[in-house]
This record gives structure tokens, C-alpha cells and sequence, in this order.
């Protein structure tokens, strides 16, 4: 029988004794007075029992979880469509303009180096027009590009502070004699020295070939031969060709000579 307490119930307005009958599954009875046959039926308020409690619990806990849950998300606010901020014009990254990088001095390039040694065609104008170069010649007269026209030219801008030119000058006095029969020129040009100087040092170096005197610097600065020594190769119809700085040896020499000399076999 449960354990639950009866409801009170009330005959004629006065409490009596009843005899109880109770299904405890349905938590239904009746009561009888004793002595008569008269009967009340009756619910008894049954007690929860302790499984029934765990899982009542369980099933409240996870209901408020869910609660607290949705509560969340509808306070999230929403982060509406996602917008892409086009760069403006200020902002876009610029192509830099050519510019040539740092070369190595004269002083520490090699001379017998085979590697070509350039800042770039732009640096040395290849396949444009050659500036003009009128300056005094060594020794006297005056060399002109203009009245070379037609003629394959090899200018070489120089000082007598280059050390590698001790080792440049023979290998030009070489390729000037063996492609003369072709109408090579081959011409140096010495930049601000004076002419004592340039001759002292062309004599030392038994040079074959013209000597120029850009006293001023305005040649080389018409030129852009920043550098020194500096070749530039310019072709019959007084386009520029090839560049390289100073320090190369016969097998650039000659590859970059080949470009003014088309159909000939240049050879170190």
C-alpha cells in the first residue's frame, strides 16, 4: 500500500474512522463505514518515487539548456552581408620604373671574367638610336659617330683609374686588327682627365685603335655612362646593339661584338 497520505474526507460534517481500500497502481480507493454499507470513493496523492524523480529532473535540466541555448543565438546580433572595400587608386601598387641596380666597381670586377656584367638594356639604350658623340681626338682631330655612319662601332668610356682596362685594351687591340677587313671602329673615350694624362697612360697600354677626350664629362653624360669603363656596340645604321660594363673577357667581347657583325663568325 503507498505510503501516501489520504485525502480528509468529510461525512454529515463530521470526521469518522473510514475502513480503506486502496489500488496502489491507480492510486484509487474507496472508503467504507464500518457497520454500514455505505461507501466514498477516493485518490490518494501518491509519492513520487526515486526513478521517476531522477529522469523528471534530467528531462527539466536539459529543457533549460535548450532554452538558454535559443536565448543565445537570437542575441547574437547578425553580421549582416559581408562587404569587400575596393582598394582606391591612391592605395594600388606601382610597377617601380627600371632602374639599374648596383654593379660592382671597376676595381672589383675580373678581368678575365665570362660572364657578361650589365644593368639591363634599358640602362644602355639597346635598340635605340645612339646619342651623338663628337669630341677631340687624342693627339688631334676630332672623332664624330656621325661620319662613321655605315660602320659597325665599338665605344669603350674609360679613365685611367680603371684597373681593368690594363687587361681590356690588348683583347680590343686584337679584335680591332683581325675584323677590320669587316669595317670595324673600335674607339675609347676617356671621361674628365687631362690629356697629358690620357696619353701617358694610352702609350703604356700601346692602344691601336682612337682615343677620344670627353673633357667636360658631356658625352658620357649623353650616353648615361655612369660607370666606368663602360662598352657599348653600336651597328651600321647607328643603332645600339649590346652593353656591358668593364671586367669581361674575350667570350663576351666577342658575343656581344657578333651582334654588330651579322653573318661573320667572331671568335674570342
Amino acid at each position: 500500500m503507498s505510503n501516501a497520505t489520504p485525502r480528509a474526507e468529510s461525512v454529515e460534517g463530521t470526521r469518522r474512522d473510514l475502513t480503506r481500500t486502496l489500488n496502489s497502481s491507480t492510486g484509487e480507493g474507496y472508503q467504507r463505514i464500518p457497520g454500514t454499507a455505505a461507501t466514498r470513493r477516493y485518490w490518494y496523492a501518491r509519492a513520487m518515487g526515486p526513478r521517476f524523480t531522477l529522469v523528471a529532473g534530467l528531462i527539466a535540466g536539459a529543457a533549460t539548456a535548450v532554452a538558454i541555448l535559443v536565448g543565445a543565438v537570437l542575441l547574437i546580433p547578425d553580421p549582416g552581408p559581408s562587404t569587400v572595400i575596393p582598394p582606391s587608386p591612391e592605395a594600388s601598387i606601382q610597377s617601380p620604373a627600371p632602374s639599374a641596380p648596383s654593379v660592382p666597381s671597376a676595381s672589383q670586377a675580373s678581368p678575365t671574367e665570362s660572364v657578361q656584367i650589365t644593368v639591363g638594356t634599358v640602362a644602355f639604350h639597346v635598340g635605340e638610336v645612339a646619342p651623338a658623340l663628337s669630341v677631340p681626338q687624342l693627339g688631334g682631330g676630332q672623332i664624330d659617330l656621325a661620319n662613321l655612319q655605315g660602320r659597325p662601332v665599338w665605344i669603350y668610356f674609360v679613365q685611367t683609374t680603371c684597373p681593368t682596362c690594363v687587361d681590356e685594351f690588348p683583347l680590343m687591340n686584337g679584335f680591332a686588327a683581325r675584323y677590320a677587313d669587316a669595317g670595324l671602329v673600335v674607339i675609347a673615350i676617356d671621361v674628365r682627365e687631362d690629356e697629358s694624362l690620357v696619353l701617358s697612360f694610352v702609350n703604356s697600354l700601346n692602344a691601336l685603335f682612337p682615343i677620344g677626350l670627353d673633357a667636360d664629362g658631356a658625352a658620357a653624360g649623353r650616353w648615361d655612362a655612369g660607370v666606368l669603363p663602360v662598352h657599348f656596340w653600336v651597328d651600321r645604321d647607328g643603332i645600339i646593339r649590346a652593353g656591358a660594363l668593364g671586367g669581361i673577357g674575350p667570350d663576351v667581347m666577342a658575343r656581344n661584338l657578333a651582334t654588330i657583325l651579322p653573318g661573320i663568325d667572331v671568335t674570342p
